[in-house]
Order: C-alpha cells, then structure tokens, then sequence
C-alpha cells in the first residue's frame, strides 16, 4: 500500500550547511552517516516544539521534510541565524511531492540493507527515499519531482491507502505526527520524541542549539509532568482538552480508526476515566511505554 502525504520542504545548500543546521535541531545530523537520515526538532528558547522535521543529510545539501504548512516558518526562522553562515535556504514544497510507501519491498530500486536515506531512478526520474516508521512497520517516504508523479506513483506495487488509513495504523501503533495531532508547542520528551520514545528525536550529547539548555535540565531531572498517551473513544477535534473529575490533564491528539494519542499527566490514573471535549474515553495500555 502505499498513501500520498501531504507535506512540505526546505533545501539547505552552502559549504556551512550542516554546521548551520546542526546548531538549530535536537538531532545530530553532524554525526549522521552521508547520506543519512536523522529525525529532529526545532525549538523555541523554552524548549518548545516549532517544528518537526526529517534532515536528510546527503553529499551537496540537506533537505529538511515536515509537513505541510511548515516550511515557511522555519524557512523564516534559519534565515534570521544567518550571518557570516555561508548557506542557501530554498522552500520546495512546490517542486518536490511525498508518497509514504507501508512496506519497502514493494519499491523497485530500493536497498534493504543500504543506508536509510537512499537515491534511485524510478518513473522517469530520481527520488529520494528515507526509511520511516509511520505505521508500526519501517516503511519508506518517497520524494519526488511533482511532474514525474504520475509516473512514480504507477511505479509502486500495491494500491492506495487513504491518509485517514494510515493515520489510524499510526496511531494504532502508538506513533505521533507532531504537526497532524497538534503537539507543536510544547516539549519533546512529552509526546515521545525523546530517546527510547516511539520517535526519537533528540541527541543529549551534541553542541548548543536553540532550547538545548531547557533539554539538559529535563535530562537531569530525568522525567516530566505530562507524556504520551493513547485513548480510546471517537467524535473529538484535534487540541481538545483532556479531563478528569472537572480538571484538565492533558489535550488530545488527531483521532482516528476509534483511537487518538494526548498529551496526559503522568500522575493520572490508568484506571482514571476522562473525557475528551465532553465526550467520554478510555485510557489505553501505551501510557505506560512512555
């Protein structure tokens, strides 16, 4: 199966392109393998999430995938820390389109025991591919020139699957979308970003960027008030608030196939019954994985 996926794109070019980038995300894209492939975030001076990328780390640039909408911020964002940087910021969100496939043997081209980012031709062009999780089961984001869409999308084996599909198989397997289930704005270990988290996406070993010094306070202190959750139950908005017994404890996340994943105090009580925007749910067994 494989599921068109709305996104959006920067190209990062220039001598000083990973420095650069480097000093901006949570990840360690300076000890990424090239090419290579490395989840991150970038945040604020509290250590709030603003963006949440994939950098794809390859031998003439970086090329940062987020979803869609989220290009133009942070393409706003890297051009106010350029000054004596030499770097090239590019929005291609128009040139370059994503199909997320669910399994990567059904990719003509593609080496299983390769890198996770590779480059092959396939429908008349080449397409960049990253080994990604977004349904359990490591699958394969595929970016490609829009003209040559039709062209690579006949290329793939299997049918489509909608975006809803996938996004309840995601969330099924405990897996956020930062942007699609409304956790910017708040901290990464809360939603499952930090290591041993569902997405990893933080390095507490590499140099200073924007929030790092609110990251190595909570790794010192070792945990948070709020992580991860799953929930049970249908009918709520994106952002709704969490409750129980009159308090709010949390917000949820996109909801989906009978399932949504929030941002939940770790205080509250697995056998607690909440309800979400006034509609009752249930707390799922993923509260304890994070």
């Amino acid at each position: 199966m494989w599921t068109l996926f709305p996104s959006s794109s920067l190209r990062v070019t220039g001598a000083d392109r990973v420095d650069f980038v480097q000093g901006q995300m949570t990840g360690d894209l300076r000890g990424a393998a090239t090419p290579g492939l490395v989840a991150c975030a970038f945040l604020n001076v509290r250590g709030q999430i603003e963006q949440f990328a994939r950098a794809y780390k390859r031998a003439d640039d970086v090329y940062l995938h987020l979803d869609a909408g989220q290009a133009a911020p942070l393409m706003a964002r890297l051009k106010r820390y350029i000054i004596f940087d030499q770097v090239e910021v590019q929005d291609v969100s128009d040139t370059l389109h994503t199909v997320h496939v669910w399994e990567a043997d059904g990719v003509p081209g593609w080496n299983a025991d390769g890198p996770d980012a590779q480059s092959f031709e396939l429908g008349g062009g080449v397409v960049l591919a990253g080994r990604v999780n977004r349904t359990g089961t490591p699958g394969l984001d595929l970016h490609y020139l829009a003209r040559h869409e039709a062209e690579v999308l006949a290329s793939l084996v299997g049918e489509e699957a909608s975006l809803d599909t996938l996004d309840a198989a995601r969330i099924r397997a405990g897996i956020p979308d930062i942007a699609r289930d409304g956790f910017l704005g708040v901290l990464p270990q809360e939603v499952g970003l930090d290591v041993g988290g569902p997405l990893p996406a933080i390095s507490y070993r590499k140099g200073c960027y924007v929030g790092q010094e609110i990251m190595a306070r909570l790794e010192a202190r070792g945990t948070t008030r709020y992580h991860l959750a799953q929930l049970a139950g249908d009918g709520w908005d994106v952002g709704a608030d969490v409750t129980h017994a009159g308090k709010v404890v949390g917000q949820a996340g996109l909801n989906a196939g009978g399932l949504g994943l929030a941002r939940l105090r770790k205080d509250l009580p697995e056998s607690a019954e909440v309800e979400v925007g006034g509609t009752p749910a249930r707390l799922q067994s993923l509260t304890a994985r994070t």
